[in-house]
């Protein structure tokens, strides 16, 4: 890849280099580009109708959890609301960067009272720009939602069966950066990186590549940000260490933040410094398996960049080497507060 002249938000620029050099040298494994004639769309969108799922609980073993999705009206106004049914004097949860309350396992999204939080809220809201759902509204009765073995393609088929529609009284605004501008992970090698859009073209491109120090090693995919792309690696789980299960199984369940995890061998993908512990999904033919650099992208990374306000999309490529939970959003709120972000005309 071409060493790009940037902005670096933080970090040293002779690292970043090196480390934009590593992210170049790692084989692009999968290609997925945007269905010919497609473009994004120049009004918001929700659902036709309400849709329902269930599974089993992320935090509370033994407990079944339920999502209820419900189209946006304009009183709901733009973006995403999480309204928790079992709080019912607490204000709903707008999706939004300013109510992250935490980054580091997974985004936890909070709104006044510390009680009224949704955790994991990434295998949610990741759906607004994967599936193109830019205003939705969201009930669920806890803060822990469910955890599915099959990432969270039991909640795109839940969106597509309820159908989509476009409301013209509501343009969005795809925004981009003014120039390249990256912010790097303190003390690891690791970045973001988003590019200016070319003149004219709303379309999202991202380069994600991941190098895990256990079996999954090194991946990385390319693709357009389109629903076919999305609903490829809506199935890919989230992803662990061996040793960190057994952390979670062992004197981890001291702990609060290890004692409730509802994780599973069908859940998450368990790897081992040399081997899967088990069965990997979205395998190539060459028998490599890309489920965690697709879990990177699509319920990661995606859902960080659906915490943009509402109303809004996101263009240009963004590039992500090494990244998680807490530099993606960190990241984008330094992109806000330095108004590094215009609309793409």
């Amino acid at each position: 890849m071409d060493y790009p002249d940037i902005q670096l938000l933080s970090g040293n620029p002779e690292a970043f280099q090196k480390a934009w050099k590593a992210c170049g040298e790692i084989p692009v494994d999968d290609v997925w580009t945007a269905p010919a004639g497609w473009t994004p769309p120049r009004f918001g969108r929700t659902i036709r109708q309400e849709a329902q799922v269930s599974g089993p609980a992320t935090y509370s073993r033994g407990k079944t959890r339920s999502l209820r999705f419900l189209p946006s009206t304009a009183s709901d106004g733009d973006g995403w609301l999480f309204r928790r049914t079992d709080l019912p004097e607490q204000l709903p949860v707008a999706a939004t960067l300013g109510n992250v309350a935490q980054a580091d396992r997974a985004i936890v999204l909070r709104a006044g009272s510390d009680v009224n939080r949704v955790r994991m809220s990434e295998h949610i809201i990741c759906h607004r720009f994967g599936l193109g759902l830019d205003n939705l509204v969201v009930e669920l009765s806890s803060e822990d939602p469910p955890l599915f073995d099959d990432g969270s393609w039991p909640i795109v088929e839940a969106l597509q069966r309820a159908g989509v529609v476009e409301d013209i009284s509501r343009p969005l605004r795809y925004l981009a950066p003014k120039k390249p501008v990256a912010l790097m992970r303190p003390s690891l090698d690791g970045f973001l990186m988003w590019m200016p859009a070319e003149a004219g073209e709303r379309k999202l491109s991202m380069d994600v590549a991941i190098d895990f120090p256990t079996a999954i090693g090194r991946e990385r995919i390319q693709l357009d940000l389109c629903e076919e792309a999305f609903c490829h690696g809506a199935i890919a789980r989230t992803n662990c260490s061996a040793s960190e299960m057994r952390l979670a199984r062992s004197i981890g369940m001291l702990f609060a933040r290890y004692r409730n995890l509802g994780y599973t061998r069908k859940n998450i993908l368990l790897a081992d410094k040399d081997h899967y512990v088990n069965e990997p999904k979205l395998r190539l033919p060459s028998g490599k398996a890309l489920e965690a650099v697709w879990h990177r992208t699509c319920l990661d990374l995606v859902a960080a960049l659906s915490l943009l306000p509402p109303g809004t999309r996101p263009a240009g490529k963004i590039v992500s080497y090494k990244s998680g939970h807490v530099l993606d959003v960190r990241f984008l709120t330094m992109l806000l507060i330095h108004d590094s972000l215009v609309e793409v005309c």
